[in-house]
């Protein structure tokens, strides 16, 4: 009887072992005062809120050569935070200039004020109503930010991302606000045969219309900031920034001169790419590479 029980247990062990995949994620409760940011997860047909771990070492002041984009989305976010009138953003432009950085360094910058941040990902923007509907209720201030936000021909969540920014079902909490970055102004593409002298096509018998439900998207950002291309100067100062950053804390004494910016400008051509990424990467291949040497 003993091995017959003992047989039965092991098949039970077995059975629930395989099917545990197959059970719902636990869902974890967020404690607001200590999480500082969450990611919306999906699981089947809804979804819940998983805390993150976030670094704060990024700071307002590590940002160089975008300070009318740092104060105008810095003064927008202060207003929110501080209970004012404040408008959805969205931030547009170059890759690897700054604008994820950005909103990083906020949360970074007003953390201990009860600003929250909430990552959610474009294909799970059809979920953003259940988002809102949890978060409305608390005190603390939440950013809602979806990087790299941006659509295809034919896609039709956008339709419920307007219709999220405009509260056109109900009002939208004011502890709530969308901060979205794009490679693109117009989040929704828009194709050449649409503006042909607006002539029907593929059907359309309205195509002027067609263009402006595909632009209205971007009309529902209150606050638009564009992030252009590094000069060689730009991207220069900020290798320099992040040297000095890197360097300090490792005690490795440095001085920039012209075989320096040589190195970093050739870094720059190798990969196509003059840009905040590109000069943090080379700050860090470059400092690594020093300290190796000393050893």
């Amino acid at each position: 009887m003993d091995a017959r029980f003992t047989a039965f247990l092991d098949r039970a062990e077995s059975v629930l072992a395989r099917l545990e995949p197959l059970l719902p994620a636990q869902r974890p409760n967020i404690d607001w005062g200590h999480t500082l940011a969450a990611r919306w997860q999906r699981d089947g047909r809804s979804g819940y809120l998983m805390p993150l771990e976030v670094s704060l070492d990024i700071r307002l002041s590590d940002l160089i050569g975008v300070d009318q984009q740092r104060d105008q989305l810095g003064r927008n976010t202060h207003q929110f935070i501080s209970g004012m009138p404040a408008n959805h953003a969205l931030l547009w432009g170059s890759r690897g200039t700054g604008k994820s950085s950005l909103v990083r360094a906020l949360l970074a910058e007003h953390a201990g004020q009860g600003l929250r941040l909430i990552e959610i990902e474009r294909d799970h923007l059809a979920d953003l109503p259940r988002v809102v509907e949890q978060l409305q209720k608390l005190e603390q201030r939440f950013i809602l930010f979806c990087d790299d936000l941006s659509f295809e021909a034919g896609e039709g969540d956008y339709r419920v991302l307007k219709s999220v920014l405009d509260g056109s079902l109900e009002q939208a909490p004011d502890n709530v606000l969308l901060y979205a970055t794009s490679n693109r102004r117009h989040l929704v593409p828009e194709k050449q045969s649409d503006n042909e002298n607006w002539k029907m096509v593929d059907g359309e018998l309205h195509p002027n219309e067609a263009v402006e439900d595909k632009i209205a998207l971007s009309d529902r950002f209150g606050l638009w900031l564009s992030f252009y291309p590094f000069s060689q100067e730009h991207f220069l100062n900020v290798v320099e920034h992040w040297i000095g950053q890197l360097a300090r804390p490792a005690g490795l004494r440095w001085q920039r001169n012209e075989e320096l910016d040589i190195l970093a400008v050739r870094w720059a051509t190798g990969r196509g790419n003059r840009n905040g990424r590109c000069a943090y990467q080379f700050a860090r291949y470059w400092v690594g590479l020093q300290l190796l040497e000393q050893k």
